[in-house]
């Protein structure tokens, strides 16, 4: 079916007239009104009452209004977002490594399909530093872990926050208890807070801003570390301690962008993460 057939006859329809809806298309009365016959032929329905003095759609007219108009409305959405010049170019999107699964690769997929001339870019980095790079403008939206927004943050989930170690391993229980964290992990503080807290001594065992590095100590069972329930590798677990190690509270998952909006790229990526997000249940599970 053509689309400006297709759109000649929901102006007719919605407007009661060809001659009011000839002047909204900017088209002649007889173009429109061949348009109306080229329709009805090709269905082989009559598609409007022509009986009264103003035009009324028939039972099948009422029925092809409904299809029409999401027709003429898919085909308008394509095209705005295929070749409007507002989405196009190149985001970038920053998130810490231990939630970029499973949602953030669903989110990029579906976002690439829906406005394919968009370039996104994934950095994947701590909160501290997501934060100090949207600064400077190094970035365009970025997703933290937090226990509390900063002014201008989104919270999008809440997750546990567990301590981990190594499958059946035992460091958990060694005095002072042997810690493993990037320089910058948001979660060094509070775990080390919690710690003082409950007056359990401890001691870094590792000083890098190599995940791996210290994914390595904790699944050696030489030190363990403290991971969002859900983001804990196959090769670890949240560990077993019953109580003698102090709880870790929740973290915020937040969405943080610019005030100015370059065309309402940045905005849809925000509509996207939102929706990706407001589909898992509160206590989000990360992974698996």
């Amino acid at each position: 079916m053509d689309i400006t057939t297709l759109r000649s006859f929901v102006a007719v329809a919605e407007l009661r007239g060809v001659t009011r809806a000839a002047a909204h298309l900017n088209l002649t009365q007889s173009a429109v009104s061949m348009q109306l016959k080229r329709l009805e032929d090709l269905l082989g329905l009559a598609l409007f009452d022509r009986s009264a003095r103003r035009i009324a759609l028939t039972q099948n007219g009422e029925q092809m209004l409904s299809y029409a108009r999401r027709m003429v409305q898919l085909n308008d959405e394509v095209m705005m977002r295929l070749t409007d010049q507002a989405f196009e170019g190149e985001v970038i999107l920053g998130a810490p490594h231990d939630i970029v699964y499973p949602v953030i690769p669903q989110v990029l997929k579906s976002f690439n399909v829906a406005f394919p001339r968009v370039k996104v870019t994934l950095r994947s980095s701590s909160t501290v530093e997501l934060h100090d790079a949207l600064d400077h403008g190094q970035v365009d939206l970025i997703l933290t872990t937090e226990s509390a927004p900063r002014p201008g943050g989104e919270t999008l989930a809440h997750v546990p926050l567990r301590w981990a170690g190594a499958k059946g391993g035992q460091s958990w229980r060694l005095r002072p208890l042997r810690l493993a964290f990037c320089t910058k992990c948001a979660f060094r503080p509070q775990a080390i807070r919690a710690l003082d807290a409950a007056g359990i001594d401890w001691e870094m065992t590792v000083d890098s801003n190599d995940d791996r590095s210290v994914e390595a100590l904790i699944s050696a069972d030489l030190a363990i570390g403290a991971l969002l329930e859900g983001s804990i590798p196959p090769h670890q677990e949240a560990v077993p301690h019953g109580g003698s190690l102090p709880d870790l509270g929740v973290q915020q998952i937040n969405m943080y962008a610019p005030g100015v909006d370059r065309g309402g790229i940045i905005d849809e990526l925000r509509q996207s993460l939102r929706k990706a997000f407001a589909a898992k249940p509160d206590d989000l599970r990360l992974t698996g």
